[in-house]
């Protein structure tokens, strides 16, 4: 067994001690699940121990996300790993604890004023409110990927006693908005390139989610389509049924294998990066729509059902489909890069990135 099976095999383990529920108002995220992940050392996995990370490679972290996605998990994992967490090392910030959340943000509408001499890590004011913030409420601190007079900056805020809005996306995590009145923070400044990479990571984080998930629903209704039974047989026996099943088969199997070349791609340091991972977002986002659907016709009445297990899923794919850039912002990316070389560089562009 690699080391990278032993990993998942204790996130399943823990996994079994935290059933999914109703995310509420009152009940925002399932905090006892973080700190048993905190305690056996996953929330730094793929962070440099030298920053109080626990090391490991970007594809054991990838590997906690999938299967924290695909059971549900009320924690901001994937934000903490795949995103802010090497964002801030890469900024060389000096990393919050690993125990504490973070999470990322998007400010497209905070300002951020160097303090100092602006020159590498430093002190700059944050003013504006960063919107559809993930896990708003429930993180500690925020890396928040700014603008300012002279490029992208990338924040580190301890969100204390910062006014949040409260809102919540149709699965019920919070996607609150952080206001930011002159507020301190530490900061690097990023190239346009870097703030690009880092969108893109943000996107890749959501598809990985989305991958593992919709693997899950497809296992789901494989296994209830084989023990339903209807008509004195089950419902897999059916050719519609089949039918249906193969092409939620197909959906999946294409999301799996580009998610994994854009991992791929970024573990390699690849110039395509960013065009691999709006290619995986792009391609997630089209198959929610037929696998939900089609998971949801072949459970019939029960699959919408509360106590039924479906729905924490499907509600997730909706959500995360529409989060971290729509399908149509990264299908622009996608279609300006590929098409950036002319039409002779349209192929090779293509059997680079897909």
């Amino acid at each position: 067994m690699s080391d990278q099976d032993l990993v998942v095999e204790t996130v399943r383990d823990i996994l079994t001690g935290f059933e999914p529920f109703v995310l509420t108002a009152e009940r925002r995220w399932d905090a006892g699940l973080w700190s048993a992940l905190a305690e056996a050392g996953l929330t730094g996995v793929g962070l440099p121990e030298e920053v109080g990370g626990s090391g490991g490679e970007l594809a054991d972290a990838v590997a906690i996300v999938r299967t924290l996605a695909a059971g549900s998990a009320a924690v901001p994992v994937a934000e903490q790993l795949l995103v802010a967490g090497p964002a801030v090392v890469a900024a060389d910030l000096a990393m919050p604890a690993v125990e504490e959340p973070l999470t990322f943000a998007v400010g497209d509408a905070v300002t951020a004023k160097a303090s100092d001499d602006g020159d590498g890590p430093g002190r700059f004011t944050l003013t504006g409110t960063a919107t559809d913030v993930a896990w708003a409420g429930a993180a500690q601190h925020v890396a928040v990927l700014a603008t300012s007079a002279v490029g992208p900056v990338l924040a580190l805020v301890a969100v204390g006693d910062l006014p949040a809005g409260d809102a919540f996306n149709l699965a019920g995590e919070p996607r609150g908005s952080l206001v930011f009145d002159g507020v301190a923070a530490t900061g690097a400044l990023l190239t346009d390139a870097q703030a690009e990479e880092l969108r893109a990571r943000y996107a890749l984080a959501r598809a990985v989610q989305l991958a593992a998930a919709l693997e899950q629903v497809l296992a789901w209704t494989v296994q209830y389509a084989g023990e339903r039974q209807q008509f004195g047989r089950p419902l897999g026996k059916f050719q519609a049924i089949q039918m249906e099943l193969a092409e939620m088969a197909g959906e999946v199997t294409a999301v799996t294998a580009l998610t994994d070349a854009a991992v791929q791609a970024l573990q390699r340091g690849s110039a395509d990066f960013v065009l691999a991972a709006a290619a995986a977002k792009v391609r997630a986002g089209a198959a929610v729509d037929v696998v939900a659907r089609l998971a949801h016709q072949v459970h019939g009445a029960i699959g919408f059902t509360q106590e039924y297990k479906l729905h924490h899923l499907t509600r997730r794919l909706w959500s995360w489909r529409d989060e971290a850039g729509s399908d149509l912002a990264w299908a622009r990316v996608l279609g300006t890069g590929l098409l950036a070389g002319g039409p002779d560089g349209l192929w090779p562009a293509l059997t680079r990135v897909v």
